[in-house]
């Protein structure tokens, strides 16, 4: 009999064209060669051209689902994403108490890149102080790194000052993505016993108006790689990778900013085995 793959569970929004939200987290997470189960905390009517409305899943349902799917399944690793509500916020916040789960990735999902509210000031406030120090790793974007801290975010070096503020907020592990500034920068701090060590890693951007759903491709990735036991230093450098691949690969969808192609691998694998003349 086959081996299982890890199992990772995604917490997240449903988010209808697929380019982020838990359908994008499972779809991510097939690529790593991983088991997804997934969590919807809000339905969404949003495309490629923004969000339009968010409806809060009912608490309760959300309780009973991660119940239900760490009572069937062991899960190897989190990825949480949008919330949504400050009730829900406070269910998962709950549910990993209890549950002691390690490999915890905290995407803070705050505003859609519309401008759209996705998480309500309760939730937020929960999230800063009951899930922040939950987390394994916590994934910022530029924005949403100046917003948790209210420092202003546009260089490496108020990145630096961001994570360490985010450390004493009680941050075990920070990966702050810096895609939105002029080079593709992303500043990993983390604590360990010889105290907090940093990391920066950079490329060049992309010009690519297939940029829906990064940041929740790459908190999927790491999520990924820490389930199958890699560091946090390695974990960001290949789920970069990826993520940067998944743009480069990705086809024009919608008419707006369409979704990256987080299956890429298997289209190119398929390719090859379709134009195979043997």
């Amino acid at each position: 009999m086959a081996q299982s793959p890890p199992v990772v569970l995604t917490i997240a929004g449903f988010d209808p064209s697929s380019g982020a939200g838990v359908t994008a987290d499972v779809k991510t997470i097939a690529a790593h060669g991983c088991y997804g189960v997934g969590c919807i905390t809000a339905l969404t009517v949003q495309s490629t051209a923004g969000v339009r409305r968010v409806e809060a899943v009912s608490p309760e349902v959300v309780a009973e689902t991660l119940k239900e799917l760490s009572a069937d399944v062991e899960i190897s690793a989190v990825r949480i994403g949008m919330l949504g509500s400050g009730k829900v916020a406070r269910v998962v916040s709950d549910f990993l108490d209890e549950s002691g789960l390690r490999n915890v990735v905290l995407d803070p999902i705050i505003k859609s890149s519309s401008g759209y509210d996705l998480i309500d000031a309760a939730g937020l406030r929960l999230l800063i102080e009951r899930l922040l120090p939950l987390a394994t790793v916590i994934t910022p974007n530029v924005d949403e790194a100046a917003a948790l801290t209210g420092f202003a975010v546009t260089n490496l070096e108020q990145m630096r000052v961001a994570a360490a503020r985010l450390h004493e907020m009680g941050a075990a592990g920070v990966v702050i993505t810096g895609g939105h500034l002029e080079k593709a920068i992303e500043l990993l701090s983390f604590t360990s016993r010889h105290g907090t060590e940093q990391e920066v890693f950079k490329s060049n951007r992309q010009q690519s108006k297939s940029t829906h759903g990064t940041g929740c491709a790459f908190a999927a990735s790491m999520a990924c790689h820490l389930a199958r036991g890699r560091g946090l230093p390695e974990a960001v450098l290949l789920s970069k990778t990826y993520v940067a691949a998944a743009i480069a690969n990705a086809h024009p969808l919608g008419r707006g900013n369409g979704p990256v192609h987080h299956l890429y691998r298997m289209y190119q694998q398929r390719r090859v085995v379709i134009n195979d003349p043997t």
